[in-house]
């Protein structure tokens, strides 16, 4: 018998709560309700200033250029044969580089200040002048207006192909602060892990812009991967070439120095043989030059197999087509989100008063 007493009195207490929660509800939204013009005068200002931000927001261009990595797995038919056999020879013609810029690592390079910083000093034509990637972002961003009052940035200059050797401090504080807005505007990466095809995305303000620097940033990355995957390969195709010069040099000299000789021991006595000894010797540097020279050609051209094999390692699939896709703040979503934004606001703090003059009272 208690204990149905005090389920019951559990019961009657969980309904008091309830009707408790009801109530107060329903004087808060009695409450905003009575307050209702002033949520109202704050959504058409909200409105408004939503309405004039879509009008001062400019449009973002997105230049989109993908690529795909050259696999080196790929050649193990007939060249990766000629590979492995110079190899088991002993022979060392270069080739097989580490996959330092591959995946996230050569994304990571796309981002890199160095290459951007290369990539805005790319010359570009605008309207029959010829200017630099650099000098085109800041006429468009308005810089230069801003500064003609200041002396030490008056001069400053962002010439095509500058030595970047050749900077003063004010201008690497630029190149800094064009590098920073544009590493926020620069996407880089696989859309989908399962394909080895990695985009470059640049978004900005102005189309051409975006268009020129994302190929310009894709040349300047392409020529430094290629000469950095094929540098040990092209410095031992060199060393080699050297040698094999040398070595026809003094082969040439060989054969001159046999011809020398025999002419020296014509109608020469047959009983005096020493007389025969230099045409001998030289015979002998002939053949071994012969067969060294012979050696040097097969490993330069196995070496230039190697770096025709490495070369081109970027193979560009598809690019920036003008004109480039566009997207706005539109005025409707500027009206809706300013309006309920400004609402939502207003309706916080005029709860926010409520519960602190409710609090001192």
């Amino acid at each position: 018998m208690s204990n149905m007493n005090e389920v019951s009195k559990k019961n009657h207490e969980d309904e008091i709560a309830i009707k408790e929660v009801i109530i107060t509800v329903k004087e808060w939204f009695n409450f905003l309700i009575s307050k209702w013009k002033i949520i109202f005068l704050a959504g058409i200002i909200g409105a408004l200033v939503g309405l004039a931000y879509s009008f001062s927001r400019e449009p973002v261009y997105t230049a989109s250029l993908s690529f795909a990595l050259e696999d080196e797995k790929s050649g193990s038919g007939g060249i990766g044969g000629a590979l492995g056999l110079a190899s088991t020879l002993g022979l060392d013609i270069g080739g097989g580089a580490g996959g330092v810029f591959t995946g996230a690592n050569l994304a990571e390079l796309f981002k890199s200040r160095s290459m951007v910083e290369q990539t805005l000093l790319t010359p570009v034509s605008i309207d029959g002048k010829t200017i630099s990637l650099a000098e085109m972002y800041i006429e468009d961003s308005g810089w230069r207006e801003s500064w003609e009052k200041e002396p030490n940035l008056r001069n400053i200059k962002f010439l095509p192909n500058s030595d970047r050797k050749g900077f003063t401090r004010v201008h690497d504080s630029i190149l800094g602060a064009i590098y920073k807005n544009l590493s926020k505007a620069l996407v880089v990466g696989q859309k989908d892990k399962k394909i080895a095809i990695i985009s470059i995305d640049v978004l900005s303000s102005n189309e051409l812009f975006s268009k020129y620097f994302c190929e310009a940033l894709a040349t300047k990355v392409s020529q430094f991967y290629v000469e950095t995957k094929s540098k040990k390969s092209t410095e031992n195709m060199l060393i080699l070439k050297r040698q094999t010069d040398s070595i026809r040099r003094e082969l040439n000299g060989a054969i001159n120095g046999v011809a020398v000789a025999n002419d020296n021991n014509f109608n020469l006595n047959p009983a005096l043989n020493v007389r025969r000894a230099p045409s001998a010797r030289r015979q002998v540097d002939v053949q071994a030059n012969t067969a060294i020279l012979t050696e040097l050609i097969k490993q330069s051209e196995l070496a230039k197999v190697t770096v025709r094999r490495e070369t081109p390692l970027i193979q560009v699939i598809d690019r920036p087509i003008l004109p480039l896709p566009k997207e706005k703040f539109g005025k409707l979503k500027g009206i809706v989100v300013g309006g309920f934004l400004a609402g939502l606001l207003t309706v916080i703090y005029l709860v926010f008063r409520r519960l602190v003059k409710l609090i001192l009272k």
